[in-house]
This record gives C-alpha cells, sequence and structure tokens, in this order.
C-alpha cells in the first residue's frame, strides 16, 4: 500500500491539508524527525528528510492523530480510510 514515491507523498500532504491540519517542512531539531502541536493543529517534518522520510513521518503521524475527514475528497476519503485499515491490521 505504502509507496516511497512523491506522488504517494503528495498524496499525503494534500489528504492532511484538506483536514483541520496544516503541513510545514521546516529544519528543526526534532528526535524524531517531526513535530505535532495539537493544541493548534500544526504538523512540522523536517524538510532535509527524503522523500522516504518524509512519508515515514507522516505515516507515523496518521496512526496518532485524528484528522476531520469532513473536508476530505472522495479519493482522500479513500486513502484515508486505506491507511486507517492498515493501521488496524498492523
Amino acid at each position: 500500500m505504502i509507496k516511497y514515491t512523491i506522488p504517494f507523498l503528495t498524496k499525503l500532504e494534500d489528504m492532511i491539508a484538506e483536514s483541520d491540519y496544516t503541513l510545514r517542512y521546516e529544519k528543526g531539531n526534532f528526535k524524531s524527525g517531526y513535530c505535532v502541536l495539537k493544541d493548534q493543529k500544526i504538523i512540522i517534518v523536517n524538510k532535509f528528510y527524503t522523500t522516504e522520510g518524509k512519508i515515514n513521518a507522516l505515516m507515523e503521524i496518521l496512526k496518532g492523530v485524528v484528522l476531520d475527514r469532513t473536508r476530505f475528497t472522495e479519493k482522500s476519503q479513500k486513502l484515508y480510510d486505506e491507511l486507517i485499515q492498515q493501521f488496524q491490521t498492523a
């Protein structure tokens, strides 16, 4: 299911953008490579990560946050449902 490609990364970014969270890529000393400010609904990922690193960070974040799916497009809804199902079986 997970493809370590730029188009898949773009799909994840679009899905997060359609939710109530804001995604930013910035430099920082994050021990895990990312930071989630839940009160402000901001996700910050290390901008120096490779595509694979960014995807892994976003997947890890998606396991721990609940996105508002009311504004999702049909494609984003389908992707989110597939990811949630994958997380539950893993």
